[in-house]
C-alpha cells in the first residue's frame, strides 16, 4: 500500500514538473494576442484572403469616410467592426520608409488608426517601424571629412560642407539625382513664381531617399567653424524653393496641411517618435539612437513641413520649418510648444552635433521604445472579451535609462532615473502586456527543484 501511494506520488510530481518546466507555461493571458508585426501591405492581403476580417474592413473604410471619429463610433456596425480588425494583423502592421509601396502601406496603417485617436493627437503613433541600427560607421566616416584626430590648424580651414558636396559628386548616383534638384528647384516660372515647388519637393524626396545617407548626411549635418560653411549647409536644400515663402504660415495651421497627406503626416509623426526629448536617456534621445532621429529628420525634407537651418551660424544649430505663432489665438501654448520641438530640441542637437564631429554613444539599443509608435485601443463593448494593450513604453523606457548609466560609466544619484533603473533590475515584463511581473512571482524554472526536494522528503517519510 505503501509503495502505490509512493508511486502515485511520483506520478504527480513528474506531471507538476512537467508542467512548470514546459515553456508553454509562460504562455499563459498575458501573451495572449500577442503578434510581431508585419508590413501593412502583407497585413491587407491576410485579411483580404479571411472573409470575416475582409468585409469588416469594408465596413470600416466606409464608416471612415466623410465622419469623424465621433460619429464613426456612434454607429454600432462600425464600432464592431473597428473591434474585430484590433485582433488581426491590421493592427499591428507598419511600414518601412522607402519602401516600394510605401504610399500604399500607410494608406492602409491610417485606415485603421484614424478611427483609434481622439480627435486632433499633439504626438500621433508612427507607422513605421522603429530603427534599431545605428550609424557608427558613417560617424567614423564624418569623422574624417571632419577632421577629427587630423591637424587642428588644417582641420579649422577645412570647409566640412564643402567636402561633402565634392564627396557626392564622386558617387555617380549622388550627383545625378542632387543636379536634379539643383536644376528644377532653381528654374524660375515668371517673375512673380520664382519655381514650381511641387515639383522642388518631389526631386528633394528622390535625393534624400535613394541616396544613400553616407553622402546626403554629410551635406546635411556637416560641422562649421565660420559663417560661409554654415550657409553652405544653409543652402542644402535650396530654401529659396523648397522652404520659405513670402509669409510664414501658422505652424498650427501648417501641422494640419500636412496631416492631410499620408506621406507627410507618417513622417512628422515619425519625427516626433524618434526625435521628441527624452530625459530618461544620455543623449536626450529616446534610446539614446541618434541615427533615428537624423533619419526621421531628413525624412521630413521635400514636404510641407521641410525644416532647415534658420541662419547661417557656425556655433548655435537651430532648425525650424517655416512657420511661426502668429494669429495662434488661445492655441498659442500648443502652438509654441511644437515649434519647440524643432528650435529647441536638445536631442535633434545633440545629434546633428554628433555626427559633425563623427562621434556616436556606446550605447547599444535593447529594443526599440514604443512609446511614441503605439496607438490606443478603443474601448470595447461588454459583449467582447476584454483585451490587453500591446504598450510596453515602461519596460523600453527603464531598460534604456539603466543601460544608459550604466554603460557609460557615469556616476548615478539619488534621482528618479537611478529608482527607474533600479525598478527594472527588480522587475520584468511581458511582451505584448502591461503586466509586470516580479521575479518572485509566477512560473519559474527554479521552482520545481524545491517542489522536488519538498515532495522527496514525503515520498521518505511515506516508505517509512
Amino acid at each position: 500500500m505503501i509503495l502505490a501511494n509512493a508511486f502515485c506520488l511520483f506520478f504527480f510530481l513528474d506531471e507538476t514538473l512537467r508542467s512548470l518546466a514546459s515553456p508553454s507555461s509562460l504562455q499563459g493571458p498575458e501573451l495572449h494576442g500577442w503578434r510581431p508585426p508585419v508590413d501593412c501591405v502583407r497585413a491587407n492581403e491576410l485579411c483580404a484572403a479571411e472573409s470575416n476580417c475582409s468585409s469588416r474592413y469594408r465596413t470600416l473604410r466606409q464608416c471612415l469616410a466623410g465622419r469623424d471619429r465621433n460619429t464613426m463610433l456612434a454607429n454600432k456596425e462600425c464600432q464592431a467592426a473597428l473591434e474585430v480588425l484590433q485582433e488581426s494583423p491590421l493592427y499591428d502592421c507598419r511600414c518601412k520608409r522607402g519602401m516600394k509601396k510605401e504610399l500604399q502601406c500607410l494608406q492602409i496603417y491610417w485606415s485603421i488608426h484614424l478611427g483609434l485617436t481622439e480627435g486632433e493627437e499633439f504626438y500621433e503613433a508612427s507607422p513605421y517601424e522603429p530603427v534599431t541600427s545605428r550609424l557608427s560607421d558613417i560617424f567614423r566616416l564624418a569623422s574624417i571629412f571632419s577632421g577629427t584626430g587630423a591637424d587642428p590648424v588644417v582641420s579649422a580651414k577645412s570647409n566640412h560642407c564643402l567636402d561633402a558636396a565634392k564627396a557626392c559628386n564622386l558617387n555617380d548616383n549622388c550627383k545625378k539625382l542632387r543636379s536634379s534638384y539643383i536644376s528644377i528647384c532653381n528654374r524660375e516660372i515668371s517673375p512673380t513664381e520664382r519655381c514650381n515647388r511641387r515639383k522642388c519637393h518631389k526631386a528633394l524626396r528622390q535625393f534624400f531617399d535613394r541616396v544613400p545617407s553616407e553622402y546626403t548626411y554629410r551635406m546635411l549635418f556637416c560641422s562649421c567653424q565660420d559663417q560661409a560653411c554654415a550657409e553652405r549647409r544653409r543652402q542644402t536644400i535650396l530654401p529659396s524653393c523648397s522652404y520659405e515663402d513670402k509669409e510664414k504660415p501658422n505652424c498650427l495651421d501648417l501641422r494640419g496641411v500636412c496631416r492631410t497627406d499620408h506621406l507627410c503626416r507618417s513622417r512628422l509623426a515619425d519625427f516626433h517618435a524618434n526625435c521628441r526629448a527624452s530625459y530618461q536617456t544620455v543623449t536626450s534621445c529616446p534610446a539614446d539612437n541618434y541615427q533615428a532621429c537624423l533619419g526621421s529628420y531628413a525624412g521630413m525634407i521635400g514636404f510641407d513641413m521641410t525644416p532647415n537651418y534658420v541662419d547661417s551660424s557656425p556655433t548655435g544649430i537651430v532648425v525650424s520649418p517655416w512657420c511661426s505663432c502668429r494669429g495662434s489665438g488661445n492655441m498659442e501654448e500648443e502652438c509654441e510648444k511644437f515649434l519647440r520641438d524643432f528650435t529647441e530640441n536638445p536631442c535633434l542637437r545633440n545629434a546633428i552635433q554628433a555626427f559633425g564631429n563623427g562621434t556616436d554613444v556606446n550605447v547599444s539599443p535593447k529594443g526599440p521604445s514604443f512609446q511614441a509608435t503605439q496607438a490606443p485601443r478603443v474601448e470595447k463593448t461588454p459583449s467582447l472579451p476584454d483585451d490587453l494593450s500591446d504598450s510596453t513604453s515602461l519596460g523600453t523606457s527603464v531598460i534604456t535609462t539603466c543601460t544608459s548609466v550604466q554603460e557609460q560609466g557615469l556616476k548615478a544619484n539619488n534621482s528618479k532615473e537611478l529608482s527607474m533603473c533600479f525598478t527594472e533590475l527588480t522587475t520584468n515584463i511581458i511582451p505584448g502586456s502591461n503586466k509586470v511581473i516580479k521575479p518572485n512571482s509566477g512560473p519559474s524554472r527554479a521552482r520545481p527543484s524545491a517542489a522536488l526536494t519538498v515532495l522527496s522528503v514525503l515520498m521518505l517519510k511515506l516508505a517509512l
